[in-house]
């Protein structure tokens, strides 16, 4: 492919995971289910809170938004990688690689702001429960989430823009079943100097800074928590908070160890399992992580299922 990158390859070849006919048979199969579940049950999640009048507050509405971007964020990756196996051709041109680079970044980036943007919803009503309302208004909540959309947007934007000024010239191979930032790094065969920086001074931020909103938010509620002198009040406390911190380890611990670790300890196995965690597993988890441990959540759903056919949401 001619063009500004002057790069000499028009297509990458994506190898997956396996090359064993009944492995791939077998992740085929199991990548479909999880992608059904991830998108039903995030569906479900949407339908249930905007159905449900009852969850028509601000800690539900980031949820259904988490959950939308969920969906959007597993249909960047797994449909490629199914419709490579049924085809049996595994290459993705150039154009489509950089655009699943793209939308890969922006999703992730959203995740992380909106589970900062939760925490800071939970640190309000469990620290200042008075002041709720009157902080965690309509229009603050539509501005932390416009925010997330636009923050991860220039993020992404910013390494997609850099990546067309690469040159690939040799090795085309990625160990990877999607287009992901570090693997086409280390194919470029021109200077990843700048990609790199840009690595760390913009798209660090991106996940670190909501992770450390999230580890001050969760202090001063642990504080809060330890003030209560009843049992019962803290482990009330503790299981409205317990469905976000599971998300929270799964979703920074894989991305941390992904990105912005050191590169002498990266093998292609171990990173592309840890970013099956995070693209893949936590998505499809996250319904059943915040749905299980809620009572208001599950008497939603429990009444969306079981509605009559023709009944008006």
């Amino acid at each position: 492919m001619e063009g500004g990158n002057q790069s000499a390859i028009s297509e990458f070849i994506l190898l997956g995971f396996s090359d064993q006919p009944e492995q791939q048979r077998l992740l085929f199969f199991l990548f479909l289910f999880m992608y059904l579940v991830t998108g039903l049950g995030n569906l479900l999640i949407m339908l249930a809170i905007s159905s449900d009048p009852r969850l028509h507050t601000p800690m539900y509405f980031f949820l259904s938004n988490l959950s939308l971007v969920d969906i959007c964020f597993t249909s960047t990756t797994i449909p490629k990688m199914l419709n490579n196996h049924i085809t049996k051709n595994r290459t993705i041109p150039y154009a489509w690689c950089l655009t699943q680079v793209f939308f890969n970044i922006w999703f992730a980036g959203i995740d992380s702001i909106l589970l900062a943007a939760m925490a800071y919803d939970r640190y309000v009503a469990i620290c200042t429960p008075l002041h709720y309302s009157t902080i965690m208004t309509p229009r603050v909540c539509a501005f932390l989430v416009l925010v997330s959309w636009f923050w991860a947007y220039t993020n992404s934007l910013t390494h997609t823009i850099l990546l067309t000024h690469l040159s690939f010239c040799g090795h085309n191979e990625i160990p990877h079943f999607f287009c992901d930032l570090s693997p086409l790094l280390k194919l470029a065969c021109s200077d990843t100097y700048i990609n790199e920086l840009m690595v760390y001074t913009v798209g660090a931020p991106t996940v670190f800074l909501p992770f450390l909103g999230i580890l001050i938010s969760y202090g001063y509620i642990f504080m809060a928590v330890m003030k209560i002198s009843s049992v019962s009040g803290k482990q009330k406390v503790f299981s409205t908070c317990g469905s976000h911190l599971t998300v929270v380890c799964l979703f920074y611990g894989t991305i941390i160890g992904v990105y912005f670790s050191p590169t002498s300890t990266h093998t292609a196995q171990k990173d592309t399992a840890a970013t099956v965690m995070y693209t893949v597993v936590t998505p499809m988890l996250n319904p059943f992580i915040y749905s299980l441990r809620n009572k208001d959540m599950k008497g939603a759903l429990r009444i969306l299922v079981t509605r009559k056919p023709g009944f008006r949401i």
